[in-house]
């Protein structure tokens, strides 16, 4: 199982990355300081809760790391859009049904972190922010689409799909309101700047969503059929329909 999760990791290897979701110095100091303090809470939260997983289940170190490159690979590919912002997949979605949201929220952050140090992208000043939406909002959203799946014995794969899918759509819903709030439209304030930068991401994000949804059902299912043991997970797929 540890040589196919190594190989599945090499092949999740980035080439050239760009992105993340707002650059430095776009927010003002106020709205950086505000999503950075409600940020905060969740990742001293998953960090307890992965060092509890890892302490308890060693073996899922690998799985840890292969979360976190898959997302690191996935929001490292970029399109342009919002000025000061760009759409890209979050690649969160693996993570969250792995591990569970508030655990995703600390892999999250580590990669955008990453992606400032290594790839210059992005900004420190707008991490906070960056990481509500990535890290957080799209995990809470993703975790509760799967959940809702499951409920209602929703096929796997599908189940798999809408809440990968949905929680990048949530992401970037976050980051538009996240915009807004800093960057409220001269007449029709935030909530028309809402929806200018909102529909002007969802012309690339919604295709990039469902793209991000049918990747992320391909990786669950080599996961799903290669892992022994589904301890220390969020979800015991093996017990589900595929």
């Amino acid at each position: 199982m540890g040589k196919k999760l190594l190989v599945l990791f090499a092949f999740l290897i980035p080439f050239q990355g760009y992105s993340m979701h707002i650059m430095e110095g776009y927010l003002p100091a106020g709205w950086s300081i505000f999503w950075t303090v409600v940020y905060l809470p969740f990742f001293v939260w998953g960090v307890k809760i992965i060092q509890e997983k890892v302490k308890k289940h060693p073996e899922l170190k690998m799985l840890f790391a292969l979360a976190a490159a898959f997302a690191f690979v996935m929001s490292a590919l970029k399109l342009p859009s919002v000025t000061g912002s760009s759409s890209h997949p979050t690649g969160v979605g693996l993570g969250t049904l792995l591990f569970g949201p508030i655990a995703m929220s600390v892999l999250g952050v580590l990669v955008l972190v990453f992606q400032v140090l290594l790839l210059a992208h992005g900004g420190i000043t707008t991490l906070g922010a960056n990481a509500f939406s990535m890290a957080l909002a799209g995990p809470l959203v993703t975790f509760g689409i799967y959940k809702l799946c499951v409920k209602f014995k929703i096929n796997r794969s599908v189940s798999i799909f809408l809440a990968a899918c949905l929680g990048d759509l949530a992401t970037y819903t976050v980051t538009s309101l996240q915009l807004a709030l800093a960057h409220p439209d001269v007449q029709t304030g935030v909530a028309g700047a809402f929806v200018k930068f909102a529909s002007i991401f969802s012309f690339t994000q919604i295709p990039v969503a469902i793209i991000e949804g049918l990747i992320t059902v391909l990786v669950m299912n080599i996961l799903i059929k290669n892992i022994p043991s589904w301890e220390g997970l969020k979800f015991k797929f093996k017990t589900s329909k595929s």
